[in-house]
């Protein structure tokens, strides 16, 4: 792999010889790995941006039988079968060639619509729509952010991911307390914690082509890619929901 820090004089991505032809090179060879580094990215959100899509359109065609699922056995299915997808791919990306891990995905993103369907029972359509639309403006701010900021949002992983489990461990308990206040407190703290990841997780995926281009898992990364900023935003979406939606 090239190191664009190499001081060594290069004559590759088409620098002509002459005595400052290593400048050159390494001017090109930074056009390259940007150009590169941008359909990446946009490869990246235009899976995330698909599978978001996929989910709200299938949400859409199953909220009539939404109440129907809640009442059934079946709930647990439609509950944890999007977990069982996310376990599937992060852990099976090694082993799947690329085009299994984008059939899981899109199977994902089509099970987590189904799942998402019951929103439509517990909230208003006008506040769904508009608690989406503030979602994709947090989003798409806050990835910004994470693209373009010099600072290094690494230390802040362990901090956030030690969050995650934290409110996922909060909402366990709150399912046997009913306590209206720690909802609310897991809401608002599930928002902050998502936004900080939505910001981590694209610096962090900016950061990983660097070492992944040129080689036979950079399509693999998109996807996996697009699954991590996927869950940033419904996570993020749902939490907003949970106490800026108006109930039905």
């Amino acid at each position: 792999m090239a190191n664009w820090n190499d001081p060594q004089p290069r004559q590759g991505f088409g620098a002509s010889p002459s005595r400052d032809g290593s400048d050159f090179g390494r001017t090109a060879g930074r056009a390259a790995y940007d150009a590169g580094l941008r359909r990446h990215m946009l490869s990246i959100y235009n899976y995330m941006a698909s599978g978001v899509l996929l989910s709200g359109i299938v949400a859409m065609l199953f909220a009539p039988y939404a109440i129907a699922m809640m009442q059934s056995p079946i709930k647990w299915l439609v509950m944890l079968a999007p977990l069982g997808f996310v376990f599937a791919i992060s852990g099976g990306a090694a082993r799947f060639s690329e085009g299994t891990l984008k059939v899981l995905y899109w199977s994902f993103a089509a099970v987590m619509g189904v799942s998402l369907s019951t929103i439509f029972v517990i909230y208003t359509a006008t506040s769904i729509a508009t608690t989406f639309f503030a979602t994709a403006a947090a989003f798409a701010g806050l990835s910004l952010y994470g693209y373009t900021t010099k600072k290094d949002l690494s230390g802040f992983g362990t901090f956030l991911i030690m969050g995650v489990v934290g409110i996922l461990i909060a909402s366990l308990v709150n399912l046997f307390v009913g306590s209206s206040v720690l909802q609310l407190a897991i809401s608002v703290l599930g928002v902050l914690i998502f936004a900080g990841l939505t910001a981590y997780d694209t610096q962090m995926l900016k950061n990983q082509y660097y070492h992944l281009r040129g080689t036979d898992f950079v399509g693999k990364a998109v996807v996996l890619g697009a699954l991590s900023l996927y869950l940033d935003f419904i996570n993020m979406f749902q939490f907003l929901l949970s106490f800026l939606g108006q109930r039905d």
